[in-house]
């Protein structure tokens, strides 16, 4: 049988054996009008009045949008959106790239992500975690953790955030109020939120917001930093737009995530000895670091002692800038991380991802197919794959040829379970 697994830009042919099960997302069509359906849902949201009769022509505008390693279709989205906000002098409107602590994006990256005309036409900040000057302090949440948010942001006259609705590692769901933590948070806020304890709460997982203190600090933020109004969509497996989600944040989020959890979640009532999966190709599979979420996804149906092979690109490296590499390297192993991590006191940045990858390698062992050299791979604790059908074959003669394999061409865009 074979399965095209998600790929960079494109897509890898993979000939799997015919017992392979593989799981997709529920096939929902790409919306017939992407524009109509975005303009439609401003002019009628959920839980407030129509955006243009909220915006006056004298307020001061900021819009949060998703950066380069995320898939939301930007240039398709704002478009609509400041059109609908054409009573507004452009001088008035401020665009936020929501990079948390992610990189800075490229003039190049922008244009790709947004659109020439409206990196021209528009002010474009990239925000920065680390620039205490241009931050705010909200008091503490109530898991006594500090409150910094962007500075432009949080004193603009109307705040609007968009994004994409799609399950979270360890948030729940991607969307709503991501767009502010981490998106326009403070390192020590993100850092806070993203820390040893709260990542080992069990709640803090895929598909689960109230109850998920991750999720839940993320809500007090936006609540902190009154957010005006939310514009977020989901797209299928062609990256079209299929569902548009506005008006009051929370309301509308929350009618995203039970559309998003019908389409995207499958459970399971036995475990796989080996799991293909990807991390649904660019821009979700820049780097390893992004990667992590793949591999977490297949680790939510892996037997113990079983087996991940993951196709991701990694055109950007591990990368290079943040702390990804130097903590992993640096702990040397999977006994190493978990000294490292729970040290009393211990905070690094990138943390979280570290941390993630070791509940995946304490299940499975994870085989790398990627632009990355073996010696990056090996240094970052898994094991390079050269030929995904061949890397299969041995392991189905490890395992069996009884061996239960499950394939996931889209990774993340579908998450599995396990029922209880």
């Amino acid at each position: 049988m074979l399965v095209e697994l998600a790929y960079g830009k494109g897509r890898i042919p993979v000939q799997v054996p015919d017992n392979t099960v593989v799981l997709r997302p529920k096939p929902v069509a790409g919306l017939p009008n992407e524009s109509d359906a975005i303009r439609n849902a401003l002019r009628n949201p959920v839980g407030c009045m129509p955006l243009r009769e909220q915006v006056s022509p004298h307020d001061q505008v900021v819009i949060l949008f998703s950066d380069i390693t995320r898939p939301m279709p930007n240039d398709r989205v704002l478009p609509t959106l400041l059109a609908e906000l054409s009573h507004i002098d452009r001088t008035h409107i401020t665009l936020i790239d929501a990079v948390g602590t992610h990189r800075a994006n490229s003039k190049a990256e922008l244009e790709r992500m947004l659109g020439a005309d409206i990196v021209r036409d528009y002010t474009i900040l990239q925000h920065d975690a680390w620039d205490h000057g241009n931050l705010v302090e909200l008091g503490m949440s109530s898991q006594g953790h500090p409150q910094f948010v962007n500075r432009i942001y949080h004193q603009a006259d109307f705040k609007i955030a968009t994004g994409f609705i799609q399950p979270h590692i360890f948030a729940g769901y991607s969307g709503g109020p991501k767009a502010i933590l981490p998106g326009v948070a403070g390192f020590d806020t993100i850092m806070a939120n993203h820390s040893y304890a709260m990542l080992n709460d069990p709640h803090a997982t895929w598909g689960v917001t109230y109850g998920n203190p991750i999720w839940e600090e993320m809500r007090e933020l936006a609540i902190r930093s009154k957010p005006d109004f939310l514009l977020n969509v989901t797209t299928n497996r062609e990256r079209e737009i299929c569902a548009v989600f506005a008006g009051e944040l929370f309301q509308a989020h929350t009618q995203g995530t039970a559309y998003v959890r019908e389409a995207a979640m499958a459970g399971f009532s036995q475990p796989f000895d080996i799991v293909i999966t990807t991390n649904d190709g660019y821009p979700s599979d820049i780097n390893l670091y992004q990667a992590v979420k793949g591999m977490s996804c297949a680790a939510q149906i892996v037997k113990p002692g079983g087996a991940i092979i993951i196709a991701a690109e990694c055109r950007d490296g591990v990368p290079e800038n943040g702390q990804y590499r130097k903590l992993v390297q640096q702990a040397g192993s999977l006994e190493g991380i978990a000294r490292m991590l729970s040290q009393p006191g211990f905070q690094e940045y990138d943390q979280w991802q570290v941390q993630l990858q070791a509940a995946v390698m304490s299940k499975a062992q994870v085989y790398v197919y990627s632009q990355l050299n073996d010696d990056d791979v090996v240094k970052m604790l898994f094991t390079p794959c050269h030929q995904i059908e061949n890397t299969l074959a041995d392991l189905v003669r490890r395992y069996g040829p009884d061996a239960r394999i499950c394939a996931l061409p889209e990774g993340p865009q579908v998450i599995p379970y396990l029922l209880k």
